[in-house]
Protein backbone atom coordinates (compact mmCIF):
# COMPACT_ATOMS: atom_id res chain seq x y z
CA UNK A 1 0.00 0.00 0.00
CA UNK A 2 1.28 3.45 -0.86
CA UNK A 3 0.09 6.99 -0.32
CA UNK A 4 1.14 10.29 -1.79
CA UNK A 5 3.63 11.87 0.56
CA UNK A 6 1.84 14.65 2.44
CA UNK A 7 4.60 16.26 4.48
CA UNK A 8 5.12 19.97 4.26
CA UNK A 9 8.61 19.44 2.88
CA UNK A 10 7.22 17.28 0.09
CA UNK A 11 4.70 19.86 -1.05
CA UNK A 12 6.62 23.09 -0.44
CA UNK A 13 7.90 24.77 -3.57
CA UNK A 14 10.16 27.80 -3.68
CA UNK A 15 10.65 30.20 -6.52
CA UNK A 16 12.76 28.63 -9.25
CA UNK A 17 13.12 25.32 -7.38
CA UNK A 18 11.59 21.96 -8.12
CA UNK A 19 9.37 20.20 -5.60
CA UNK A 20 11.29 17.87 -3.32
CA UNK A 21 10.82 14.18 -4.12
CA UNK A 22 11.60 11.07 -2.14
CA UNK A 23 14.05 9.76 -4.75
CA UNK A 24 15.70 13.17 -4.94
CA UNK A 25 16.26 13.16 -1.18
CA UNK A 26 17.63 9.61 -1.31
CA UNK A 27 20.03 10.55 -4.10
CA UNK A 28 21.37 13.54 -2.17
CA UNK A 29 21.80 11.45 0.99
CA UNK A 30 23.76 8.87 -1.00
CA UNK A 31 26.09 11.55 -2.36
CA UNK A 32 26.73 13.12 1.04
CA UNK A 33 27.07 9.88 3.01
CA UNK A 34 29.66 8.13 0.84
CA UNK A 35 32.90 7.65 2.86
CA UNK A 36 31.43 9.96 5.52
CA UNK A 37 31.75 7.59 8.51
CA UNK A 38 28.35 9.08 9.41
CA UNK A 39 30.16 11.96 11.08
CA UNK A 40 28.29 14.81 12.74
CA UNK A 41 29.31 17.12 9.90
CA UNK A 42 27.93 14.74 7.27
CA UNK A 43 24.68 14.29 9.18
CA UNK A 44 24.35 18.08 9.37
CA UNK A 45 24.79 18.38 5.57
CA UNK A 46 22.08 15.79 5.06
CA UNK A 47 19.77 17.04 7.78
CA UNK A 48 17.12 18.53 5.53
CA UNK A 49 16.81 15.36 3.46
CA UNK A 50 17.04 12.92 6.36
CA UNK A 51 14.33 14.82 8.23
CA UNK A 52 12.19 14.73 5.10
CA UNK A 53 12.55 10.94 4.75
CA UNK A 54 12.24 10.36 8.49
CA UNK A 55 8.97 12.27 8.66
CA UNK A 56 7.62 10.66 5.49
CA UNK A 57 8.39 7.07 6.51
CA UNK A 58 8.16 7.34 10.30
CA UNK A 59 11.81 6.39 10.88
CA UNK A 60 14.90 8.08 12.38
CA UNK A 61 17.38 10.22 10.40
CA UNK A 62 20.08 7.54 10.73
CA UNK A 63 17.67 4.89 9.49
CA UNK A 64 16.90 7.18 6.55
CA UNK A 65 20.64 7.17 5.66
CA UNK A 66 20.91 3.39 5.92
CA UNK A 67 17.78 2.91 3.82
CA UNK A 68 19.12 5.29 1.17
CA UNK A 69 22.40 3.36 0.97
CA UNK A 70 20.47 0.09 0.60
CA UNK A 71 18.59 1.62 -2.33
CA UNK A 72 21.92 2.60 -3.92
CA UNK A 73 23.84 -0.62 -3.23
CA UNK A 74 20.90 -2.89 -3.96
CA UNK A 75 18.08 -2.82 -4.02
CA UNK A 76 18.80 -6.57 -4.02
CA UNK A 77 21.32 -8.44 -1.84
CA UNK A 78 22.76 -5.78 0.44
CA UNK A 79 24.76 -6.86 3.50
CA UNK A 80 26.60 -5.23 6.41
CA UNK A 81 29.90 -5.41 4.50
CA UNK A 82 28.34 -3.28 1.74
CA UNK A 83 27.25 -0.68 4.29
CA UNK A 84 30.67 -0.66 6.03
CA UNK A 85 32.51 -0.23 2.74
CA UNK A 86 30.19 2.53 1.57
CA UNK A 87 30.45 4.52 4.81
CA UNK A 88 34.16 3.70 5.30
CA UNK A 89 33.67 2.36 8.81
CA UNK A 90 34.81 -0.87 10.46
CA UNK A 91 32.76 -4.05 10.38
CA UNK A 92 32.48 -3.85 14.15
CA UNK A 93 30.96 -0.40 14.04
CA UNK A 94 28.49 -1.23 11.31
CA UNK A 95 27.09 -4.06 13.42
CA UNK A 96 26.07 -1.49 16.03
CA UNK A 97 23.49 -0.31 13.49
CA UNK A 98 21.76 -3.73 13.58
CA UNK A 99 18.85 -2.34 15.59
CA UNK A 100 18.29 0.25 12.86
CA UNK A 101 18.14 -2.47 10.20
CA UNK A 102 15.68 -4.41 12.39
CA UNK A 103 13.51 -1.28 12.62
CA UNK A 104 13.54 -0.85 8.84
CA UNK A 105 12.54 -4.51 8.44
CA UNK A 106 9.64 -4.04 10.89
CA UNK A 107 8.59 -0.97 8.89
CA UNK A 108 8.71 -3.22 5.77
CA UNK A 109 11.14 -0.87 4.03
CA UNK A 110 13.70 -3.70 4.09
CA UNK A 111 13.37 -7.43 4.45
CA UNK A 112 15.89 -10.10 5.41
CA UNK A 113 16.74 -12.49 2.64
CA UNK A 114 17.28 -15.23 5.21
CA UNK A 115 15.79 -14.63 8.62
CA UNK A 116 18.00 -17.31 10.16
CA UNK A 117 21.24 -15.31 9.88
CA UNK A 118 19.92 -11.77 9.13
CA UNK A 119 23.09 -10.99 7.19
CA UNK A 120 21.60 -10.03 3.82
CA UNK A 121 18.62 -7.82 3.14
CA UNK A 122 16.91 -6.08 0.24
CA UNK A 123 14.30 -3.46 -0.58
CA UNK A 124 10.91 -5.11 -1.33
CA UNK A 125 9.39 -4.52 -4.76
CA UNK A 126 6.26 -2.72 -3.43
CA UNK A 127 8.53 -0.13 -1.77
CA UNK A 128 10.45 0.44 -5.01
CA UNK A 129 7.22 0.71 -7.00
CA UNK A 130 5.87 3.33 -4.59
CA UNK A 131 9.09 5.37 -4.73
CA UNK A 132 8.91 5.50 -8.53
CA UNK A 133 5.67 7.43 -8.13
CA UNK A 134 6.94 9.57 -5.24
CA UNK A 135 4.68 7.69 -2.87
CA UNK A 136 5.34 6.45 0.66
CA UNK A 137 4.90 2.71 1.09
CA UNK A 138 2.77 1.95 4.09
CA UNK A 139 2.00 -1.42 5.60
CA UNK A 140 -1.60 -2.50 5.00
CA UNK A 141 -3.89 -1.90 7.98
CA UNK A 142 -4.05 -4.76 10.50
CA UNK A 143 -7.36 -4.02 12.20
CA UNK A 144 -10.98 -3.71 11.12
CA UNK A 145 -10.52 -6.20 8.28
CA UNK A 146 -13.17 -8.32 6.61
CA UNK A 147 -12.49 -11.98 5.84
CA UNK A 148 -11.19 -11.31 2.32
CA UNK A 149 -8.78 -8.63 3.57
CA UNK A 150 -7.67 -10.88 6.43
CA UNK A 151 -6.71 -13.63 4.00
CA UNK A 152 -4.80 -11.11 1.89
CA UNK A 153 -2.65 -10.35 4.97
CA UNK A 154 -2.33 -14.09 5.68
CA UNK A 155 -1.17 -14.64 2.12
CA UNK A 156 1.54 -11.99 2.47
CA UNK A 157 2.86 -13.62 5.64
CA UNK A 158 3.09 -17.03 3.99
CA UNK A 159 4.80 -15.40 0.98
CA UNK A 160 7.33 -13.89 3.41
CA UNK A 161 7.90 -17.37 4.85
CA UNK A 162 8.48 -18.82 1.38
CA UNK A 163 10.94 -15.99 0.63
CA UNK A 164 12.82 -16.68 3.89
CA UNK A 165 11.95 -13.17 5.05
CA UNK A 166 10.49 -14.64 8.24
CA UNK A 167 10.79 -18.01 9.97
CA UNK A 168 8.08 -20.35 11.26
CA UNK A 169 8.21 -18.86 14.77
CA UNK A 170 7.76 -15.32 13.45
CA UNK A 171 4.97 -16.51 11.15
CA UNK A 172 3.07 -17.94 14.12
CA UNK A 173 3.62 -14.77 16.15
CA UNK A 174 2.48 -12.47 13.31
CA UNK A 175 -0.59 -14.60 12.52
CA UNK A 176 -1.53 -14.70 16.19
CA UNK A 177 -1.34 -10.90 16.40
CA UNK A 178 -3.37 -10.57 13.19
CA UNK A 179 -6.12 -12.84 14.54
CA UNK A 180 -6.21 -11.03 17.90
CA UNK A 181 -6.56 -7.70 16.08
CA UNK A 182 -9.61 -8.93 14.11
CA UNK A 183 -11.99 -10.80 16.42
CA UNK A 184 -14.95 -9.55 14.35
CA UNK A 185 -14.09 -11.94 11.49
CA UNK A 186 -16.07 -15.18 11.73
CA UNK A 187 -13.04 -17.20 10.62
CA UNK A 188 -11.13 -15.90 13.65
CA UNK A 189 -14.04 -16.53 16.00
CA UNK A 190 -14.51 -20.09 14.76
CA UNK A 191 -10.76 -20.75 14.96
CA UNK A 192 -10.79 -19.58 18.58
CA UNK A 193 -13.79 -21.79 19.41
CA UNK A 194 -11.84 -24.85 18.25
CA UNK A 195 -9.39 -24.21 21.12
CA UNK A 196 -6.43 -25.80 19.36
CA UNK A 197 -3.75 -25.70 22.03
CA UNK A 198 -0.77 -26.98 20.03
CA UNK A 199 1.02 -24.22 18.09
CA UNK A 200 1.99 -26.50 15.17
CA UNK A 201 -1.54 -27.89 14.84
CA UNK A 202 -3.01 -24.38 14.82
CA UNK A 203 -0.53 -23.22 12.19
CA UNK A 204 -1.17 -26.32 10.05
CA UNK A 205 -4.91 -25.65 10.01
CA UNK A 206 -4.34 -22.00 9.05
CA UNK A 207 -2.03 -23.21 6.26
CA UNK A 208 -4.75 -25.48 4.85
CA UNK A 209 -7.25 -22.59 4.91
CA UNK A 210 -4.71 -20.25 3.30
CA UNK A 211 -3.91 -22.66 0.47
CA UNK A 212 -7.58 -23.20 -0.31
CA UNK A 213 -8.59 -19.53 -0.19
CA UNK A 214 -5.50 -17.84 -1.65
CA UNK A 215 -4.11 -20.55 -3.94
CA UNK A 216 -7.28 -22.45 -4.80
CA UNK A 217 -5.41 -25.57 -3.68
CA UNK A 218 -7.47 -28.30 -2.02
CA UNK A 219 -4.92 -31.08 -2.56
CA UNK A 220 -2.16 -30.60 0.03
CA UNK A 221 1.07 -32.61 0.11
CA UNK A 222 3.78 -32.93 2.76
CA UNK A 223 6.16 -30.68 0.81
CA UNK A 224 3.79 -27.76 1.36
CA UNK A 225 3.71 -28.29 5.13
CA UNK A 226 7.37 -28.65 6.10
CA UNK A 227 8.27 -24.95 6.19
CA UNK A 228 5.78 -24.12 8.97
CA UNK A 229 7.58 -26.36 11.48
CA UNK A 230 10.48 -24.86 13.41
CA UNK A 231 12.11 -28.25 13.95
CA UNK A 232 12.46 -31.15 11.50
CA UNK A 233 11.71 -33.63 14.28
CA UNK A 234 8.31 -32.00 14.86
CA UNK A 235 7.52 -32.19 11.15
CA UNK A 236 8.51 -35.86 10.96
CA UNK A 237 6.31 -36.66 13.97
CA UNK A 238 3.32 -34.82 12.45
CA UNK A 239 3.90 -36.52 9.09
CA UNK A 240 3.67 -39.95 10.73
CA UNK A 241 0.40 -39.04 12.42
CA UNK A 242 -1.02 -37.63 9.20
CA UNK A 243 -0.10 -40.75 7.25
CA UNK A 244 -1.80 -43.00 9.79
CA UNK A 245 -4.84 -40.73 10.22
CA UNK A 246 -4.18 -40.25 13.94
CA UNK A 247 -3.30 -36.55 13.81
CA UNK A 248 -5.44 -34.43 16.14
CA UNK A 249 -6.81 -32.35 13.25
CA UNK A 250 -7.95 -35.55 11.54
CA UNK A 251 -9.46 -37.04 14.69
CA UNK A 252 -11.46 -33.83 15.16
CA UNK A 253 -12.72 -34.01 11.57
CA UNK A 254 -11.03 -30.84 10.33
CA UNK A 255 -8.74 -32.34 7.70
CA UNK A 256 -8.89 -35.69 5.95
CA UNK A 257 -7.17 -37.90 3.41
CA UNK A 258 -8.13 -37.38 -0.22
CA UNK A 259 -9.91 -40.45 -1.56
CA UNK A 260 -9.96 -41.64 -5.16
CA UNK A 261 -12.08 -44.62 -6.20
CA UNK A 262 -12.76 -45.28 -2.53
CA UNK A 263 -9.06 -45.52 -1.61
CA UNK A 264 -7.57 -42.97 0.80
CA UNK A 265 -4.20 -41.52 -0.16
CA UNK A 266 -1.83 -41.37 2.85
CA UNK A 267 0.12 -38.46 1.36
CA UNK A 268 -2.66 -36.13 0.14
CA UNK A 269 -4.97 -34.10 2.36
CA UNK A 270 -7.65 -31.42 2.31
CA UNK A 271 -10.04 -29.60 4.59
CA UNK A 272 -13.19 -31.56 5.35
CA UNK A 273 -16.48 -30.18 4.05
CA UNK A 274 -17.61 -29.49 7.62
CA UNK A 275 -14.40 -27.50 8.26
CA UNK A 276 -14.97 -25.45 5.11
CA UNK A 277 -18.53 -24.67 6.12
CA UNK A 278 -17.54 -23.77 9.67
CA UNK A 279 -14.36 -21.78 9.08
CA UNK A 280 -14.84 -20.29 5.61
CA UNK A 281 -18.56 -19.61 5.35
CA UNK A 282 -17.92 -15.87 4.81
CA UNK A 283 -16.03 -16.62 1.60
CA UNK A 284 -18.90 -18.59 0.04
CA UNK A 285 -16.63 -21.44 -0.98
CA UNK A 286 -18.30 -24.45 -2.51
CA UNK A 287 -17.99 -27.23 0.06
CA UNK A 288 -20.10 -29.79 -1.79
CA UNK A 289 -18.98 -33.37 -2.35
CA UNK A 290 -18.61 -32.75 -6.07
CA UNK A 291 -16.10 -30.21 -7.27
CA UNK A 292 -17.81 -28.57 -10.19
CA UNK A 293 -14.88 -26.58 -11.58
CA UNK A 294 -11.10 -26.75 -11.73
CA UNK A 295 -8.64 -23.92 -12.22
CA UNK A 296 -6.04 -24.45 -14.93
CA UNK A 297 -3.10 -22.04 -14.60
CA UNK A 298 -2.05 -20.12 -17.72
CA UNK A 299 1.57 -21.17 -17.17
CA UNK A 300 0.54 -24.84 -17.26
CA UNK A 301 -1.17 -24.63 -20.65
CA UNK A 302 0.77 -26.13 -23.55
CA UNK A 303 1.13 -24.18 -26.78
CA UNK A 304 -0.71 -25.81 -29.64
CA UNK A 305 -1.02 -24.72 -33.25
CA UNK A 306 -4.62 -24.41 -34.42
CA UNK A 307 -5.95 -24.11 -37.95
CA UNK A 308 -8.98 -22.05 -38.88
CA UNK A 309 -11.00 -21.58 -42.03
CA UNK A 310 -11.99 -18.30 -43.62
CA UNK A 311 -13.68 -15.86 -41.25
CA UNK A 312 -12.65 -17.87 -38.17
CA UNK A 313 -9.08 -16.64 -38.59
CA UNK A 314 -10.10 -12.99 -38.22
CA UNK A 315 -12.67 -13.65 -35.47
CA UNK A 316 -10.30 -15.57 -33.21
CA UNK A 317 -7.47 -13.07 -33.74
CA UNK A 318 -9.79 -10.16 -32.95
CA UNK A 319 -10.91 -11.83 -29.72
CA UNK A 320 -7.31 -12.61 -28.76
CA UNK A 321 -6.39 -8.96 -29.32
CA UNK A 322 -9.29 -7.78 -27.14
CA UNK A 323 -8.26 -10.11 -24.33
CA UNK A 324 -4.68 -8.83 -24.23
CA UNK A 325 -4.34 -7.26 -20.74
CA UNK A 326 -3.73 -3.67 -21.86
CA UNK A 327 -6.42 -3.63 -24.55
CA UNK A 328 -8.91 -5.46 -22.31
CA UNK A 329 -8.55 -2.85 -19.56
CA UNK A 330 -8.93 -0.03 -22.08
CA UNK A 331 -12.10 -1.57 -23.50
CA UNK A 332 -13.54 -2.03 -20.00
CA UNK A 333 -12.99 1.63 -19.16
CA UNK A 334 -14.61 2.75 -22.41
CA UNK A 335 -17.61 0.49 -21.84
CA UNK A 336 -18.05 1.84 -18.31
CA UNK A 337 -17.95 5.42 -19.63
CA UNK A 338 -20.82 4.62 -21.98
CA UNK A 339 -22.83 2.81 -19.31
CA UNK A 340 -22.50 -0.60 -21.01
CA UNK A 341 -22.14 -3.97 -19.28
CA UNK A 342 -18.49 -4.88 -18.97
CA UNK A 343 -18.71 -8.67 -19.07
CA UNK A 344 -17.12 -10.40 -22.07
CA UNK A 345 -19.45 -13.31 -22.94
CA UNK A 346 -18.48 -15.52 -25.87
CA UNK A 347 -20.20 -18.46 -27.55
CA UNK A 348 -18.10 -20.92 -29.57
CA UNK A 349 -20.35 -23.21 -31.60
CA UNK A 350 -19.84 -25.77 -34.34
CA UNK A 351 -19.30 -29.45 -34.96
CA UNK A 352 -17.18 -31.74 -32.78
CA UNK A 353 -13.42 -31.52 -33.24
CA UNK A 354 -13.41 -28.06 -34.83
CA UNK A 355 -11.22 -26.49 -32.13
CA UNK A 356 -13.75 -24.72 -29.91
CA UNK A 357 -12.40 -25.90 -26.56
CA UNK A 358 -8.74 -25.76 -27.57
CA UNK A 359 -9.23 -22.19 -28.82
CA UNK A 360 -10.44 -21.19 -25.34
CA UNK A 361 -7.34 -22.77 -23.79
CA UNK A 362 -4.98 -21.10 -26.25
CA UNK A 363 -6.62 -17.69 -25.73
CA UNK A 364 -6.05 -18.14 -21.99
CA UNK A 365 -2.41 -19.11 -22.53
CA UNK A 366 -1.67 -16.31 -24.99
CA UNK A 367 -3.18 -13.60 -22.79
CA UNK A 368 -1.76 -14.90 -19.49
CA UNK A 369 -5.14 -15.77 -17.97
CA UNK A 370 -5.98 -18.72 -15.76
CA UNK A 371 -9.07 -20.63 -16.80
CA UNK A 372 -11.85 -21.96 -14.54
CA UNK A 373 -13.19 -25.03 -16.35
CA UNK A 374 -16.73 -25.99 -15.34
CA UNK A 375 -17.81 -29.63 -15.17
CA UNK A 376 -21.32 -29.04 -16.55
CA UNK A 377 -22.77 -32.48 -15.65
CA UNK A 378 -21.73 -31.98 -12.01
CA UNK A 379 -23.77 -28.79 -11.79
CA UNK A 380 -26.99 -30.73 -12.22
CA UNK A 381 -27.16 -32.43 -8.86
CA UNK A 382 -29.57 -35.31 -8.35
CA UNK A 383 -30.95 -33.42 -5.34
CA UNK A 384 -33.44 -30.75 -6.31
CA UNK A 385 -32.23 -27.40 -5.05
CA UNK A 386 -28.53 -28.29 -4.98
CA UNK A 387 -28.06 -27.35 -8.62
CA UNK A 388 -29.03 -23.77 -7.91
CA UNK A 389 -26.65 -23.71 -4.94
CA UNK A 390 -23.89 -25.16 -7.11
CA UNK A 391 -24.23 -22.56 -9.85
CA UNK A 392 -24.40 -19.68 -7.35
CA UNK A 393 -21.32 -21.02 -5.58
CA UNK A 394 -19.56 -21.30 -8.95
CA UNK A 395 -20.14 -17.66 -9.85
CA UNK A 396 -19.22 -16.57 -6.30
CA UNK A 397 -15.97 -18.46 -6.68
CA UNK A 398 -15.32 -16.90 -10.09
CA UNK A 399 -15.94 -13.39 -8.73
CA UNK A 400 -13.42 -14.05 -5.97
CA UNK A 401 -10.87 -15.31 -8.52
CA UNK A 402 -11.35 -12.13 -10.57
CA UNK A 403 -10.88 -10.01 -7.45
CA UNK A 404 -7.66 -11.77 -6.46
CA UNK A 405 -6.12 -12.18 -9.93
CA UNK A 406 -3.86 -9.72 -11.69
CA UNK A 407 -5.53 -10.70 -14.98
CA UNK A 408 -9.20 -11.64 -15.00
CA UNK A 409 -9.42 -15.42 -15.54
CA UNK A 410 -11.69 -17.06 -18.11
CA UNK A 411 -14.82 -18.93 -16.99
CA UNK A 412 -15.28 -21.84 -19.41
CA UNK A 413 -18.53 -23.77 -19.72
CA UNK A 414 -17.42 -26.60 -21.99
CA UNK A 415 -20.12 -28.55 -23.86
CA UNK A 416 -22.73 -26.29 -22.33
CA UNK A 417 -25.70 -27.62 -24.32
CA UNK A 418 -27.34 -28.99 -21.17
CA UNK A 419 -27.58 -25.62 -19.43
CA UNK A 420 -28.15 -23.08 -22.21
CA UNK A 421 -30.87 -24.95 -24.11
CA UNK A 422 -34.40 -23.73 -24.69
CA UNK A 423 -36.25 -23.24 -21.41
CA UNK A 424 -39.35 -25.37 -20.87
CA UNK A 425 -42.65 -23.53 -21.06
CA UNK A 426 -45.22 -24.34 -18.40
CA UNK A 427 -42.80 -26.55 -16.51
CA UNK A 428 -44.63 -28.68 -13.97
CA UNK A 429 -42.19 -31.37 -12.84
CA UNK A 430 -39.61 -30.64 -10.17
CA UNK A 431 -36.80 -31.42 -12.60
CA UNK A 432 -38.10 -29.07 -15.30
CA UNK A 433 -38.60 -26.31 -12.74
CA UNK A 434 -35.08 -26.86 -11.42
CA UNK A 435 -33.57 -26.63 -14.93
CA UNK A 436 -35.47 -23.43 -15.68
CA UNK A 437 -34.37 -21.96 -12.35
CA UNK A 438 -30.79 -22.94 -13.13
CA UNK A 439 -30.90 -21.20 -16.50
CA UNK A 440 -32.47 -18.08 -14.99
CA UNK A 441 -29.61 -17.84 -12.48
CA UNK A 442 -27.03 -18.12 -15.28
CA UNK A 443 -28.84 -15.46 -17.32
CA UNK A 444 -28.83 -13.10 -14.31
CA UNK A 445 -25.15 -13.77 -13.67
CA UNK A 446 -24.32 -13.03 -17.33
CA UNK A 447 -26.05 -9.66 -16.97
CA UNK A 448 -23.75 -8.63 -14.11
CA UNK A 449 -20.64 -10.56 -15.11
CA UNK A 450 -17.36 -8.84 -14.32
CA UNK A 451 -14.94 -10.93 -16.30
CA UNK A 452 -14.74 -13.27 -19.29
CA UNK A 453 -17.08 -16.18 -19.95
CA UNK A 454 -16.80 -18.65 -22.83
CA UNK A 455 -19.37 -21.36 -23.56
CA UNK A 456 -18.90 -24.08 -26.17
CA UNK A 457 -21.72 -26.04 -27.77
CA UNK A 458 -22.35 -28.36 -30.71
CA UNK A 459 -26.11 -27.78 -30.90
CA UNK A 460 -27.01 -24.17 -31.66
CA UNK A 461 -30.51 -25.01 -32.87
CA UNK A 462 -31.48 -25.70 -29.25
CA UNK A 463 -30.00 -22.46 -27.90
CA UNK A 464 -32.47 -20.37 -25.91
CA UNK A 465 -32.91 -16.92 -27.47
CA UNK A 466 -32.32 -15.25 -24.09
CA UNK A 467 -28.86 -16.78 -24.01
CA UNK A 468 -28.20 -15.88 -27.62
CA UNK A 469 -28.86 -12.19 -26.86
CA UNK A 470 -26.46 -12.22 -23.92
CA UNK A 471 -23.45 -13.55 -25.79
CA UNK A 472 -21.43 -10.57 -26.99
CA UNK A 473 -19.22 -12.59 -29.33
CA UNK A 474 -20.48 -15.61 -31.28
CA UNK A 475 -18.05 -17.62 -33.42
CA UNK A 476 -19.18 -20.47 -35.64
CA UNK A 477 -16.28 -22.90 -35.91
CA UNK A 478 -16.51 -24.64 -39.29
CA UNK A 479 -14.79 -27.82 -40.35
CA UNK A 480 -11.51 -27.29 -42.24
CA UNK A 481 -11.50 -27.35 -46.01
CA UNK A 482 -9.15 -29.61 -47.99
CA UNK A 483 -6.32 -27.07 -48.01
CA UNK A 484 -6.44 -26.59 -44.25
CA UNK A 485 -6.80 -30.36 -43.68
CA UNK A 486 -3.60 -30.91 -45.65
CA UNK A 487 -1.75 -28.43 -43.44
CA UNK A 488 -3.08 -30.19 -40.33
CA UNK A 489 -1.92 -33.58 -41.62
CA UNK A 490 1.56 -32.27 -42.40
CA UNK A 491 1.87 -30.43 -39.09
CA UNK A 492 0.81 -33.40 -36.99
CA UNK A 493 2.81 -35.89 -39.08
CA UNK A 494 5.88 -34.08 -40.45
CA UNK A 495 7.14 -37.34 -42.02
CA UNK A 496 4.10 -37.47 -44.28
CA UNK A 497 4.83 -36.54 -47.89
CA UNK A 498 3.00 -33.65 -49.45
CA UNK A 499 1.23 -35.91 -51.95
CA UNK A 500 0.06 -38.35 -49.24
CA UNK A 501 -1.16 -35.48 -47.07
CA UNK A 502 -3.06 -34.05 -50.02
CA UNK A 503 -4.60 -37.44 -50.80
CA UNK A 504 -5.81 -37.94 -47.22
CA UNK A 505 -7.11 -34.37 -46.96
CA UNK A 506 -9.03 -34.74 -50.20
CA UNK A 507 -10.46 -38.16 -49.46
CA UNK A 508 -11.55 -37.71 -45.86
CA UNK A 509 -13.66 -34.79 -44.66
CA UNK A 510 -12.23 -34.91 -41.14
CA UNK A 511 -12.15 -32.30 -38.43
CA UNK A 512 -8.87 -31.35 -36.76
CA UNK A 513 -9.82 -33.49 -33.76
CA UNK A 514 -10.34 -36.54 -35.92
CA UNK A 515 -7.01 -36.06 -37.69
CA UNK A 516 -5.35 -35.77 -34.28
CA UNK A 517 -6.96 -39.07 -33.23
CA UNK A 518 -5.50 -40.81 -36.26
CA UNK A 519 -2.00 -39.40 -35.76
CA UNK A 520 -2.11 -40.47 -32.09
CA UNK A 521 -3.11 -43.98 -33.18
CA UNK A 522 -0.20 -44.04 -35.61
CA UNK A 523 2.17 -42.94 -32.84
CA UNK A 524 0.87 -45.66 -30.49
CA UNK A 525 1.39 -48.22 -33.24
CA UNK A 526 4.99 -47.08 -33.71
CA UNK A 527 5.65 -47.34 -29.95
CA UNK A 528 4.07 -50.80 -29.62
CA UNK A 529 5.56 -52.41 -32.72
CA UNK A 530 8.70 -50.37 -33.28
CA UNK A 531 7.55 -49.55 -36.78
CA UNK A 532 7.98 -45.83 -37.43
CA UNK A 533 6.74 -46.12 -41.01
CA UNK A 534 3.16 -45.02 -41.51
CA UNK A 535 2.49 -45.54 -45.19
CA UNK A 536 -0.63 -44.37 -46.97
CA UNK A 537 -2.29 -47.79 -46.83
CA UNK A 538 -1.96 -48.01 -43.06
CA UNK A 539 -3.19 -44.43 -42.54
CA UNK A 540 -6.11 -45.17 -44.83
CA UNK A 541 -7.10 -48.08 -42.58
CA UNK A 542 -6.94 -45.77 -39.59
CA UNK A 543 -9.10 -43.21 -41.41
CA UNK A 544 -11.70 -45.83 -42.29
CA UNK A 545 -11.77 -47.04 -38.70
CA UNK A 546 -12.35 -43.47 -37.48
CA UNK A 547 -15.80 -43.59 -39.12
CA UNK A 548 -17.65 -45.83 -36.67
CA UNK A 549 -20.87 -45.76 -38.68
CA UNK A 550 -19.14 -46.58 -41.96
CA UNK A 551 -20.27 -43.31 -43.53
CA UNK A 552 -18.16 -41.18 -45.83
CA UNK A 553 -15.55 -43.91 -46.22
CA UNK A 554 -13.53 -43.40 -49.32
CA UNK A 555 -10.60 -45.56 -50.30
CA UNK A 556 -7.62 -43.68 -51.65
CA UNK A 557 -6.58 -45.10 -54.98
CA UNK A 558 -2.92 -45.97 -55.33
Amino acid sequence: MARKTETKDATRQTTGKKKKTLLGAIEHIVQESRDSKLSAEAMARMAKDTRFLAKSFGITPRQAVLFSICMEKGPRRVDFDDLATFLDVSNIRILTYGDDIDALVRRRLLRYRDVKDEDEFDVPQPVIKALKHNEVYEMPPRTGLDCYELFERINQLFEDLNDDAIDAGTLYHELDLLMNDNPQVNFVAQLDDLEIGDKDDWLLLVLFCHLLVNKDDDDIRFGQMESIFEYTSDFNYARGELRSGTHSLMLSGLIEHICEDGIASPTRFHLSDSAKRRLLSELKLNAGDDKIADVVKAKDLTAKELFYVGENVRQVEELRSLLEPGKYQEVLERMKQHGFRTGFTCLFYGGPGTGKTETAYQLARQTGRDILVVDVPQIKSKWVGDSEKNIKALFDRYRELVRRSEQAPILLFNEADAIIGIRKQGASSAVDKMENSLQNIILQEMETLDGIMIATTNLTQNLDTAFERRFLYKINFVKPDAGVRQRIWQTMMPSLSESDARALATSYDFSGGQIENITRKATVNAILHGDEANDLARLTDYCNAERLDGSERRKVGF
